[in-house]
């Protein structure tokens, strides 16, 4: 349930915010655009908002900015004492995207970017079910994460990586669990939601989800 990524995720909170900025290491294209995409999730987002995987808290300034109540969820001890050093009267807890505390207020929104490659489609498909529960009427999922177009495109990128010499990068994309466009539209339909998406740089979709009424 992406907890097997903790270690990595302490072992990068130091330098989290520099790859991310850098426009010469083999990640530039991954993050291509990061404030803007950041920028997009938190504009797609209202009210009380569930932010999963708070990391360094680049997004959760970006939603507080907006005025909106955020509630963090993280696994990492480690970037959970950074985002508390940066915001000290963020609510942050100890969770991940399948196992969280129980809140008490009312969920409009869950958020988050960089992450939702953590869980395996199986785990995917549990955890939006688990969403469709949690959110208010109107409730909305926005996240943005590297998905594959379909599996053409997942051999294409990883050939076109290879050729780079990237090769961190490729470790990632077949170590980590990316998956398609075509099984997340699966998984929301399945569980209750109307999914849009919207290509925000080579890597990464906006994926945009709202709550069926039933």
């Amino acid at each position: 349930m992406g907890r097997e990524f903790i270690d990595l995720f302490d072992q990068w909170a130091e330098s989290y915010d520099e790859t991310v900025s850098s426009k010469d290491n083999e990640y530039h294209e991954v993050f291509n655009q990061y404030e803007e995409i950041l920028d997009r999730v938190a504009n797609e987002s209202y009210g009380t908002v569930l932010e999963f995987g708070v990391g360094t808290g680049n997004l959760t300034n970006v939603l507080i900015n907006k005025k909106l109540n955020v509630i963090g969820v993280e696994p990492s001890p480690v970037m959970r004492e950074k985002t508390a050093e940066r915001f000290p009267e963020l609510n942050v807890v100890d969770g991940d995207f399948l196992s969280f505390p129980d809140f008490d207020e009312t969920i409009d929104t869950i958020v988050s970017t960089y992450a939702f490659h953590h869980l395996t489609d199986k785990e995917k498909e549990q955890a939006i079910r688990n969403y469709g529960k949690l959110l208010g009427n109107n409730g909305k999922i926005v996240f943005a994460d590297t998905v594959y177009e379909h599996e053409d495109a997942k051999k294409e990128i990883h050939e076109r990586v290879r050729n780079q010499g990237y090769k961190n990068l490729l470790h990632d994309l077949l170590t980590e669990y990316y998956t398609t466009l075509g099984v997340l539209t699966e998984i929301f339909d399945k569980n209750g939601f109307d999914v849009s998406f919207e290509r925000l740089n080579r890597y990464v979709w906006l994926i945009h989800a709202v709550k069926k009424d039933t």
